[in-house]
């Protein structure tokens, strides 16, 4: 599977795919672990798109896998618009589900920023990204909710 190292304003993030299919996003690269290929030029423009703007929509093709619940999840993620978010509790009782059924989804997606996952939150603050509730995949979350101008503490 090609990899390669993607620099954001946030930090670098590591590229999986496919053919012209995005598999993975990776927020904690290890430059070791990433090979020099070159991210197939969709993916790249729209990522660029989106570091400079982040109102720019992703329409990529993904291959997420995972469970039937887990797709549910991040299919109503992908609704939420660049700038806006809503609570694991909300999209819990939008599934018929639990809050931390969703977090656990959240934690799952092998795409995040494509798969807006930083775009769900807790009810009293960020709630956690990427399996992270006080590190630096948090202060990740934290930039680009800021970069979708959404007001964060």
């Amino acid at each position: 599977m090609p990899e390669a190292v993607f620099a954001t304003p946030m930090g670098p993030i590591g590229l999986h795919w496919t053919g012209e299919t995005l598999t993975g996003v990776d927020l904690d690269p290890l430059p070791a672990a990433c090979g020099a290929g070159v991210a197939p030029p969709t993916l790249r423009r729209q990522l660029e798109a989106y570091f400079a703007d982040g109102t720019a929509p992703f329409d990529l093709p993904l291959e997420l896998g995972g469970t039937f619940f887990q797709r549910r999840v991040w299919a109503a993620i992908r609704a939420i618009p660049p700038g806006a978010t809503r609570t694991y509790r909300d999209l819990a009782h939008e599934l018929g589900s639990a809050p931390r059924a969703v977090g656990q989804a959240c934690r799952a997606n092998p795409c995040p920023i494509v798969v807006p996952c930083h775009r769900v939150v807790g009810v009293t603050g960020l709630g956690g990204f990427a399996g992270d509730s006080t590190g630096g995949k948090l202060a990740f979350k934290r930039s680009l909710l800021r970069h979708e101008g959404v007001v964060v503490d």
